[in-house]
C-alpha cells in the first residue's frame, strides 16, 4: 500500500499564488519556482575542481547541442587526435611512478652500509607503492553471484550485453548503495557488475533492463575514463594532488612547506586539467552512448523512467535511513521483511510535482554537482529528442520471478543489514 498523501494548502510568500503540496515533500511554487531547490550544492571547493566542473558544463552544452541535433549519440567516436595525446600524458605519469620504483630499488641495492640511501629507498619505494595500479578483487563483505547460481539473471544480462555489441560479466555483486556500476578486477580484467539493491528494487522490471543496458554500455562505448591505463593515471594524479596539497591558514613551517610543493603543485593541477579537457567529451558522450544503450535494450519510454527514478534517489535515502534509524532506537518495527515492498510503495507515492521540482532544481544546478557525469535532466531530454525505441528485452512474468527468486537470498540479507547498520555515507 502506498503511503498516505499528507496534502497542505498555502500561499506563495514570493508571488502570492496558491501552493497545494504533499506535506512529506519539498513545498515549492510552480508560478514563480520559489523554493524550487533549497538543497543546492555547496560550491565546489579548491581552484582545481571549479575548472573542472566550468570545462564540464562548457563541453557539456556543446555535446547536447551536436546530439540532440546531428544525432551524434549513435556511434562511439574514435579515440582522435585528444585521445591520443590523453593516452600519452596518461603513459607519462605511469613512468614516473616505474621510475620511482627502479630508483628506490637502485638506491636499496647499492645503499648497504649507506643509511642515507636506505632511508631514500624507503621513502622512494613506499611513494610508488600508494602510486601503483590498483587491479581490484570482489569484495569479501556483499553477496556475490556467479552464474552457477543465478543463470536466469545471468542469461538476462547476457542478452542484453549483446544489443550493447559486448560480452556479459563474470560476476555480480549486491550492496546497499543506490547506484550500479561496472568495472573489472585481477590482472585479467574480469568483468563485474554492481547492483545496488535499493535501487534495484525502485524500479520496474524494463527500468531494470535498461539500469542493465546502461552500466554494460560502459564496456563498449568508448569510456575511456574507466580503461586501465587512463583510469589508473587519474587516480595516481590523484594521489599526488593528495600529497602536494596547500595546507590552509598555514604555520610558518607548513607555509614554507606550501612554497616548496609549489611547483608540482601546478605540475599536478595542470597535468589533471589538461587530461580533463582531452577527455571530458568523449566521457560525457560516453554517458549519453550508455543512455542510448539503455533505451535500445529495454525501450526509452523505460530509460526516462530510469532517469526520473534517479531523481528521486535521495528521497528514497531518506526513507531507508528513517527506517533504519527506527529499528536502532526502538529496538522493533521496521521488519525487513517487507522493507523492499516498502521502499517501492514510497518511491510509487511520489506525486509528480515532486518531479517536476527535482527537474527544475536540476536545470539550475547543471554541471555543479559532478564534472564527469552529464546532469540527470540532460540525458533526459536527449533520450525524449532521439527516435522512439522499442524494447529489444521485453522481461515477461516469468522471468522476473525467477530472477527475484534467485536474488531472495541476498534481499533478506541486505535487508536485515540495512536496518542493522543503516547507509553508508
Amino acid at each position: 500500500m502506498n503511503e498516505a498523501v499528507q496534502e497542505t494548502v498555502q500561499s506563495c510568500p514570493q508571488c502570492g499564488d496558491t501552493i497545494r503540496s504533499d506535506a512529506r515533500f519539498t513545498t515549492w511554487c510552480t508560478g514563480c519556482d520559489w523554493n524550487v531547490d533549497p538543497a543546492a550544492p555547496a560550491e565546489a571547493q579548491g581552484r582545481v575542481e571549479r575548472v573542472r566542473r566550468a570545462l564540464a558544463r562548457r563541453h557539456g552544452e556543446r555535446l547536447v547541442a551536436e546530439l540532440t541535433t546531428g544525432g551524434g549519440g549513435q556511434a562511439p567516436p574514435r579515440r582522435g587526435a585528444a585521445g591520443a595525446v590523453a593516452l600519452a600524458l596518461a603513459l607519462v605519469v605511469h613512468a614516473v611512478t616505474a621510475l620511482l620504483t627502479l630508483g628506490g630499488l637502485w638506491l636499496l641495492v647499492t645503499g648497504w652500509g649507506h643509511p642515507g640511501r636506505l632511508l631514500g629507498a624507503v621513502a622512494l619505494l613506499a611513494l610508488a607503492w600508494t602510486l601503483r595500479p590498483r587491479f581490484g578483487s570482489l569484495p569479501d563483505d556483499w553477496p556475490v553471484l556467479r552464474r552457477a547460481a543465478a543463470p536466469v539473471l545471468f542469461a538476462w544480462v547476457d542478452e542484453v550485453a549483446a544489443v550493447a555489441g559486448t560480452r556479459g560479466v563474470d560476476a555480480v555483486v549486491l550492496d546497499t548503495d543506490l547506484n550500479a556500476s561496472v568495472t573489472t578486477y585481477g590482472v585479467r580484467g574480469r568483468r563485474v557488475l554492481t547492483i545496488g539493491l535499493p535501487l534495484w528494487e525502485m524500479l520496474g522490471p524494463q527500468e531494470r533492463v535498461a539500469l542493465l543496458g546502461h552500466e554494460l554500455g560502459h564496456f563498449s562505448n568508448g569510456d575511456t575514463r574507466h580503461g586501465m591505463v587512463l583510469g589508473q593515471a587519474f587516480r595516481s594524479l590523484g594521489t599526488w594532488h593528495y600529497y602536494v596539497a596547500r595546507t590552509p591558514h598555514p604555520t610558518p613551517l607548513e607555509a614554507v612547506v606550501n612554497l616548496l610543493t609549489l611547483v608540482p603543485r601546478l605540475l599536478v593541477a595542470g597535468m589533471i586539467l589538461l587530461l580533463d579537457r582531452l577527455t571530458l567529451r568523449a566521457t560525457q558522450r560516453a554517458e549519453y552512448l550508455a543512455d542510448s544503450t539503455a533505451a535500445r535494450a529495454g525501450s526509452t519510454d523505460a530509460a526516462i523512467r530510469l532517469m526520473d527514478s534517479l531523481l528521486v534517489v535521495p528521497s528514497a535515502e531518506g526513507m531507508l535511513r528513517r527506517e533504519a534509524n527506527s529499528r536502532q532506537v526502538k529496538g522493533r518495527g521496521s521488519d525487513p521483511e517487507g522493507l523492499w515492498g516498502r521502499l517501492a510503495a514510497h518511491v510509487g507515492s511520489v506525486p509528480g510535482r515532486e518531479y517536476e521540482r527535482l527537474r527544475r532544481a536540476a536545470v539550475r544546478r547543471g554541471h555543479s554537482v559532478d564534472s564527469t557525469h552529464p546532469p540527470t535532466h540532460l540525458r533526459r531530454d536527449v533520450l525524449r529528442a532521439g527516435a522512439p525505441r522499442e524494447a529489444a528485452v521485453p522481461v515477461d512474468a516469468e522471468r522476473h520471478r525467477a530472477v527475484a527468486d534467485e536474488l531472495a537470498a541476498a534481499r533478506a540479507e541486505l535487508a536485515r543489514r540495512l536496518l542493522r547498520d543503516g547507509l553508508g555515507e
